[in-house]
């Protein structure tokens, strides 16, 4: 007998009663395919989608029901079989979100392998990306760059629905997935200057999608806002398919999503229009909001979760402060599929971005100088592991005659993943991040890897070394910067190599808003490269330059400790502490005050 899919999910004191139950006996869909086809069953009529053209057109929406869509879906994953498209085969899928994006996403997942690109990157960037996932045909929005792109067949958004007319809406004529079979790629930022896809199975992401709506704070007559990109593992398993699973109405913000600066004058009477239950989105997005008037009835919000990123507390209360509305920290990463820690409306852990959610396990690890583990007990600081059904089964590393070939590359350890972050995990399974143990800068939620700004800087003539690290922001949590190395009697400056980078990085939001021009780089006692110092430097120059207004404060320093930055402001007794809190509050660097006697 199949137990209830939707137990209470309210607190901590639930999980163990979830757990009683194996998640196999739960009765979840196999497939996203098969996620999409029970909607359809159980809501035909109901509406599953309400698309805005873009923020200040928000009244023009279109709506997609439950039934519509899945016809839509069975007709485009119909014309790429059509194509040639088999269970192995991947489909690029390269455009700013809207409509049409949607139903393509869900039919690549139907008839082969889902390969989201960031239409932002230059077009070599997209070229090497869509190569390495082996994508056979090319799904592209309207004005998207396609050129070095090698592909079987191109697939012009605009005209998909001319190009699927004849076909059957019904049915899928190929043989539908099943839950082993990897449903997307999705590429990721890691520790070198080459991009990793991680493949995600249909069981990973139907698992995940589930423990996400597995929500008893939100039920089926909810609405979810949705606004970040489909190349984005949050906008596919937060605001797609765990609304599918649960019948709920998601609104799809325009094109450019949370970089439409007009959505934030149009945030609140959307929210009042459409009722909106729960948002997602990075902290940068609600630092923002908060300083937008509330002129609308937005009694409907329940909750805005927030992730990708650390959450300063001044951006926590100047958001609850002003809309009443809570925000639910989370954790995860691509290569456990999306979500793996959730926070609750009634419990606060100060510190903590969460419980860990059903039917995944967590620990911190401490990795020994030949590479086993040791497990940590409780409250004590190492590198955070996952265990469970939503940890992928590796990066793609190539292709043979089944489709793609997947390797954990080092990441899985007897089926747990080595998340490459620094945590203490409590008792009742709440995560502390206490800092990365890997070097990725957080820009908006949005991964860069250093590598790729090192490897740019290294191609210029006069420079012989580079270290990228990410320097505290207010508004985006990190922002690259860069530190050289040149050669004996060059003339080239920061300035120079920072119009360099610039011109040469494959995104613009990974291009250093500074370059700094080093006698030498810093290494450890053996000789290894220490970004920690770097990471120091750039948090004294950055709060220096925030707190220079600030009555008697006499300086700042940035000191090292426990693997992370901690800042220590001087000041004496007379200083302006409202004013010194208001200038560091945005920043998610830990500080103290040091006063002069």
């Amino acid at each position: 007998m199949t137990a209830e899919l939707w137990p209470r999910y309210d607190g901590p004191e639930d999980l163990p009663l979830i757990e009683a139950v194996p998640l196999a006996d739960r009765g979840l869909p196999a497939t996203t395919y098969d996620v999409l086809c029970r909607a359809a069953a159980l809501w035909p009529d109901r509406t599953a989608l309400s698309v805005l053209p873009e923020a200040a057109r928000w009244r023009d929406h279109t709506d997609v029901t439950f039934g519509e869509l899945l016809g839509r879906v069975n007709r485009v994953a119909n014309h790429l079989h059509g194509l040639g498209v088999r269970r192995g085969d991947a489909v690029g899928l390269l455009s700013p979100n809207c409509e049409d994006l949607v139903v393509a996403t869900l039919a690549a997942q139907v008839a082969g392998i889902a390969a989201p690109v960031n239409a932002g990157l230059r077009a070599d960037h997209v070229a090497e990306l869509l190569a390495r996932s082996g994508a056979r045909v090319l799904v592209a929005g309207e004005g998207v760059d396609t050129s070095g792109i090698g592909v079987d067949a191109m697939v012009d958004l605009a005209q998909l629905d001319g190009l699927v007319a004849g076909q059957p809406g019904d049915h899928f004529v190929g043989a539908p997935p099943v839950a082993t079979d990897i449903a997307a790629v999705f590429h990721t930022g890691g520790t070198t200057g080459v991009p990793k896809l991680a493949a995600h199975t249909h069981a990973n992401e139907v698992a995940d999608a589930w423990m996400i709506a597995a929500n008893t704070l939100l039920d089926e007559d909810s609405v979810v806002f949705a606004a970040l990109p489909l190349f984005h593992v949050n906008a596919l398993v937060v605001t797609l398919l765990a609304p599918l699973l649960r019948g709920q109405r998601v609104v799809w913000a325009g094109p450019s999503g949370y970089r439409d600066p007009a959505l934030y004058g149009e945030l609140w009477r959307i929210v009042e229009h459409f009722r909106i239950s729960a948002m997602s989105a990075v902290p940068t997005v609600y630092q923002v909001l908060a300083q937008c008037p509330v002129d609308a009835d937005i009694t409907s919000m329940r909750c805005a979760m927030v992730g990708a990123s650390a959450l300063p507390a001044a951006v926590r209360e100047a958001f609850e402060g002003a809309t009443g509305v809570r925000l639910l920290e989370g954790y995860g990463l691509t290569e456990a599929t999306c979500a793996s820690v959730r926070s609750f409306l009634q419990v606060d852990r100060p510190g903590s971005v969460g419980q860990r959610m059903p039917y995944q396990q967590v620990k911190a690890v401490r990795v020994e100088p030949d590479g086993s583990w040791t497990d940590l007990p409780a409250g004590e600081v190492g590198v955070l592991a996952i265990k469970g059904p939503t940890v992928f089964p590796g990066y793609v590393t190539g292709r043979d005659a089944g489709g793609p070939v997947v390797d954990g590359l080092g990441k899985l350890v007897d089926g747990w993943l080595d998340t490459g972050d620094l945590a203490q995990v409590d008792e009742d399974g709440f995560v502390f991040l206490t800092g990365r143990a890997k070097d990725l800068i957080i820009r908006g939620g949005h991964n860069i890897d250093p590598a790729v700004i090192e490897d740019v800087l290294l191609a210029h003539p006069d420079v012989t070394g580079a270290a990228a690290v990410g320097r505290p922001d207010v508004h985006a949590g990190e922002v690259p910067v860069a530190y050289v190395t040149v050669a004996a009697g060059a003339t080239v400056t920061g300035a120079d190599l920072e119009a360099w980078a610039a011109a040469r990085v494959a995104e613009p939001a990974a291009a250093p808003r500074s370059v700094d021009v080093l006698d030498a780089l810093p290494v450890t006692d053996v000789g290894k490269p220490y970004k920690l110092a770097l990471r120091a430097d750039a948090t004294q120059q950055e709060l220096s330059r925030a707190l220079r207004g600030v009555d008697g404060v006499s300086g700042v320093a940035a000191v090292i400790g426990d693997g992370g930055v901690v800042a220590v402001v001087d000041a004496r007794s007379t200083v302006d502490e409202i004013a010194l809190k208001e200038a560091l509050g945005g920043y998610t660097v830990p500080w103290v005050l040091r006063s002069a006697r």
